[in-house]
């Protein structure tokens, strides 16, 4: 009788043995056929994959004049595993370093926080952005150092020492960017701030890759196959800018000891023309091996240089907000240009008062706007939320708060720039938030005049000057004019048009026209420009007001329009209507006067001291 148990054993023990062997056949072909794993560990015991780095892009301002270039620069790396028996006292001395500074600097690579992807196969960063002369006296000696190689790059240089803020600088890439995008690996660079970073991926262009073959002791025997697989870097494309470089350098001297801004614009393109951030700093600085220690310096500096306060500082925007108000009430019917209101030395409402300087009573538009009274734009507000049609306090302010929306306030505008504020423009819900359902016109009452809770950048307040000047149509601010063998993004060619009509623009251009001819810009009225303009002097409660102007020229087919704010800088004629008299007359007529030339001067030696408070 046959052992049932023995032969099912047998078929057991059999079909084990069969799955062992299919397991190990399915293994070998996924090694040796599908996974690329060890054929690439093959490879680079065979291979050196170099890469090859391409030349930035080039940026021009307007005009064509050449901004921002590359000069050649060398980086000094290793791979851990080739290093053997280098006389590591002659790489110091022919690199100028310490023993200290070696071990330092091979300590610093190993540490996977500092360098996650570390590994003794792969090349690791040891020296970078080495000059001409440094590069030239270790190339000489490299074949004494195996394991050590040389990695062609470049670095930014400038031909001015103006809009660093806007320009930007590149840096080491991160960890976190490195993740995000596969083109970078350690030790590549990349845009950090300004245009570099927003521009990026036009600037960097493509790496190539140069295939070079080992031996078995890994030492590098040439090309491969002469050259034929290796990919060449294709540069990247050039900027021309909408910068008027002359114009910002003069912006930037009016703005010398001063904090603030400078804007401004084209009305027709929405190109800007300069944007002076103050203070600046050098561009040249954030270049080299000392881009490190600078960039520390500058960021600890109270100050704050590296902020775009064009377009990350959020201001009262005083009284030059009230060409917005004037705006609002006349296409909503609320006033007409011959609607008079009384002024007592301000709006008085009951027992409260907000105050204005001394000028004639009752007052119409265009001298309200001319002599910016307060009284007359508080008056237009509180008749605007009284309002039978809107059927409540709530939702006027909503329909004031659209009609803000719809000049550009309260939203980042969409400058191809990265970090834009939206300002403030609060609305209904806001307020019924902060004071209860019981609140009215008179409990915020100075949004009328650009004051309490509203807050604009310079940007937004140049761009309000360049939508007045085309009466009620803008396009979005950029300051990218044209990419190589490529298009700017048609949001910066597409008109937009706010809710108020090219009737009620016409009236508020009287208004800015009788301000500069008759009011307070008179300082602003150069001959043959036919310049509109509105001042502004920002209460501030930690010290002096800030002072700001907003304006276009000429009149009739406007060709600038511009924006300055100057902190601490008192009445809005003090700063705010010269400095921005300059700017419209060294774009418009290409120089500066002899007399105001003069003026420029004068500013650009004023200090006003802001004490050593953080800002």
């Amino acid at each position: 009788m046959k052992n049932l148990n023995y032969d099912n054993r047998k078929y057991i023990l059999a079909g084990a043995v069969v799955l062992v062997l299919i397991t190990y056949i399915i293994r070998l072909f996924n090694i040796q056929i599908l996974d690329k794993d060890y054929k690439n560990l093959a490879d680079s015991n065979a291979f050196y994959y170099k890469s090859l780095y391409p030349s930035r892009g080039l940026i021009y301002d307007r005009n064509g004049k050449l901004l921002v270039y590359n000069e050649p620069s060398y980086d000094i790396t290793y791979i851990p595993r080739e290093i053997r028996g280098i006389d590591t006292l002659e790489l110091c001395r022919t690199l100028d370093i310490t023993l200290d500074e070696f071990h330092s600097r091979i300590k610093r690579s190993k540490d996977r926080r500092l360098n996650p992807g570390y590994s003794t196969f792969t090349e690791q960063e040891f020296m970078t952005q080495l000059t001409n002369e440094e590069y030239a006296r270790f190339q000489e000696k490299l074949f004494r150092f195996p394991g050590f190689y040389v990695r062609k790059r470049s670095v930014r240089q400038y031909t001015t020492s103006a809009a660093g803020v806007l320009l930007g600088d590149i840096g080491q890439v991160s960890q976190k960017e490195i993740d995000n995008d596969s083109y970078y690996s350690r030790g590549d660079y990349i845009g950090k701030q300004g245009l570099e970073a927003a521009y990026e991926t036009s600037l960097r262009g493509e790496k190539g890759t140069e295939v070079l073959l080992r031996d078995a002791h890994g030492r590098i025997q040439g090309s491969y196959m002469e050259g034929k697989a290796d990919t060449l870097a294709v540069r990247g494309k050039d900027l021309t800018l909408t910068l008027d470089i002359a114009l910002q350098e003069l912006g930037e001297r009016l703005m010398q000891n001063k904090l603030g801004s400078i804007v401004a614009i084209e009305p027709s393109t929405g190109e800007v023309l300069c944007m002076v951030s103050a203070p600046s700093y050098d561009p040249a600085l954030l270049t080299g091996r000392q881009r490190g220690k600078n960039h520390m310096e500058l960021s600890r500096d109270l100050r704050k240089p590296l902020m775009n306060r064009a377009i990350m500082g959020k201001y009262p925007p005083g009284s030059t907000f009230k060409t917005s108000q004037a705006l609002t009430f006349l296409e909503e019917g609320i006033i007409t240009p011959e609607t008079q209101f009384s002024c007592s030395n301000g709006f008085v409402f009951n027992n409260f008062k907000l105050g204005c300087h001394a000028h004639y009573s009752p007052i119409a538009l265009k001298p309200a706007i001319a002599t910016s009274c307060n009284a007359y734009f508080c008056w237009g507000l509180h008749r605007m939320f009284g309002a039978s049609k809107y059927k409540g306090t709530k939702n006027a302010m909503n329909v004031w708060r659209d009609y803000m929306v719809s000049m550009g306030f309260g939203y980042p505008l969409g400058i191809d720039l990265p970090g834009e504020s939206r300002g403030m423009i609060p609305n209904a819900e806001y307020y019924t938030k902060r004071y209860g359902n019981y609140w009215r016109a008179v409990t915020v009452i100075s949004i009328s005049i650009g004051q309490g809770e509203v807050t604009l950048t310079p940007l937004q307040m140049a761009n309000l000057g360049a939508t007045i000047a085309n009466r009620g149509t803008y396009i979005t601010p950029h300051v990218v004019k044209g990419i190589e063998n490529d298009e700017i993004d048609s949001l910066y060619r597409t008109p937009k048009s706010t809710m108020a009509g090219k009737k009620a623009y016409e009236e508020v251009v009287k208004g800015m026209r009788y301000a500069v001819t008759s009011g307070t810009c008179r300082a602003a009225n150069i001959p043959g420009l036919d310049v509109c303009g509105k001042t502004g002097t920002a209460e501030n409660t930690k010290g002096q007001d800030h002072s700001a102007f907003m304006g276009f020229a000429p009149m009739k087919e406007p060709k600038i329009a511009v924006a300055v704010y100057v902190e601490n800088g008192g009445f809005g004629a003090r700063f705010g209507v010269p400095i921005g008299a300059l700017i419209i007359e060294q774009y418009l007529n290409g120089k500066l006067s002899e007399e105001s030339e003069a003026a420029a001067q004068k500013i650009q030696e004023t200090v006003i001291d802001y004490g050593t408070a953080e800002r």
